[in-house]
């Protein structure tokens, strides 16, 4: 985690303090449950919350010796809870601790990347019916295509972070499970209530089936989630970004009365923060391989996938919380140039009507074929020569012999490519 990219909320569910407080609530819930089963002392468990504490360097002072994590917290443990300390951890495996806590560690990420979610599709919603009429030329392969307008291009991202939040929630469930069974998984040595006991306790699910370790299938899912929602920043970083493009300049990030743009030139104006939110996209999508070879561990377990989520986690969560917050500012007071977007709609003299025109041919009768050749003779001029579509149509003897000049007036009308914009807002917020 670079302090740069991080924020307090989200970095701190990763701090060893918060990692440590969870393993001592998952000790403790387990006592409890152990307790109402009569395996330990009640007194034992009581002891436990009352006197349970524990201090970081000390355990990593007793890891340095022991070279076993949970070992030393153990054994700092028991430095406070003192004789009944021998009752913690009874039956328990490392991994009931650790896979656990990640668990726990995983669904707090969700809930907080959830909430950026949330704030960054208000964001688009507001801004898309800012500029639901806000008429601009659509692009294909980067070439002008025909109109569409910028609250229709924002309504597109709008859904697709919809079903971003979508699979999120699903990836919460996903990972939200509990796994307290013992060695290899059996429960030899510890009652299936101490798990269900636990689970309840910390607001997860029972893992049906855990080998030592939770399936780690799981946890590929989950991240696969944040590299597709990092995919989805990244679509709209990048949009953001040809639009401010000088040749384009339709739209912008803000830019501060006091910014400045380039050591060298004090003229630019650039769009640093959606370039920074390309590469933090790939930051996350970089922790989606790993997952998924975290997923065949040898037989019941093997230690392979830990080095792996040590980093991962952290890093995936952390970045893209930052990532989806930076969005949400860059997309509340983004820079919209209505006037500008009118004036590349007509940088091409009327092209982006071409096929509105070879249609109308066609339901005069003329055939397809032979109605795109018309078009595009007419066309080409404009594209090569700056020459006026509407014009050189007028003149072409063989479009006048079955459309009207009226009628090729009415073919240029910007209204016939957004007649259906309600529609589209309807289908997307529920109203236009």
């Amino acid at each position: 985690m670079i302090p740069r990219y991080s924020r307090e909320k989200m970095a701190s569910i990763w701090s060893p303090e918060t990692k440590f407080q969870i393993w001592f609530e998952i000790e403790a819930h387990a006592c409890d449950a152990q307790a109402e089963l009569g395996v330990i002392p009640k007194e034992a468990a009581k002891a436990v919350w009352e006197r349970g504490q524990f201090e970081v360097a000390r355990i990593d002072a007793i890891e340095a010796e022991v070279k076993h994590d949970v070992i030393a917290f153990l054994t700092n443990l028991a430095e406070y809870v003192g004789p009944e300390a021998r009752f913690v951890h009874q039956g328990m495996t490392s991994s009931d601790v650790l896979d656990t806590c990640l668990a726990v560690q995983l669904v707090r990420a969700a809930d907080l990347l959830i909430e950026d979610l949330d704030g960054l599709l208000a964001a688009l919603e507001r801004r898309a019916f800012e500029h639901k009429d806000t008429v601009k030329v659509g692009r294909s392969h980067g070439i002008h295509a025909e109109p569409t307008t910028f609250g229709v291009t924002l309504a597109s991202h709008f859904v697709e972070f919809q079903r971003c939040r979508e699979r999120m929630v699903a990836a919460r469930k996903e990972i939200a499970t509990c796994q307290i069974s013992g060695a290899v998984g059996t429960f030899a040595n510890i009652d299936p209530y101490v798990e269900e006991h636990v689970a309840k306790a910390l607001g997860l699910a029972v893992e049906p089936v855990s080998t030592q370790v939770i399936p780690r299938d799981r946890h590929a899912m989950f991240f696969a989630t944040l590299g597709v929602v990092a995919s989805s920043v990244e679509r709209l970083a990048t949009e953001i970004r040809h639009l401010q493009r000088t040749e384009v300049r339709e739209a912008e990030e803000f830019f501060s009365e006091k910014q400045k743009g380039s050591s060298a030139m004090p003229h630019k104006r650039n769009p640093v923060l959606t370039e920074n939110l390309t590469g933090l996209a790939r930051l996350v999508r970089m922790t989606v391989v790993p997952a998924m070879g975290n997923v065949a561990l040898w037989h019941e377990r093997d230690i392979s996938h830990s080095s792996v989520e040590r980093g991962i986690a952290p890093d995936a969560t952390v970045t893209l919380d930052f990532a989806l917050a930076r969005l949400t500012g860059v997309v509340d007071k983004m820079l919209i140039y209505p006037e500008q977007m009118k004036a590349n709609l007509d940088k091409l003299g009327g092209l982006i009507h071409s096929q509105r025109v070879m249609l109308a041919l066609t339901q005069k009768g003329v055939d397809r074929e032979a109605a795109y050749r018309l078009v595009q003779r007419n066309a080409m001029p404009v594209w090569l020569e700056g020459k006026d579509f509407r014009g050189l149509l007028g003149a072409d003897a063989e479009v006048t012999a079955a459309i009207t000049p009226a009628e090729l007036d009415g073919l240029f009308d910007l209204g016939y490519h957004t007649k259906h914009v309600d529609t589209i807002f309807k289908r997307v917020f529920g109203r236009a």
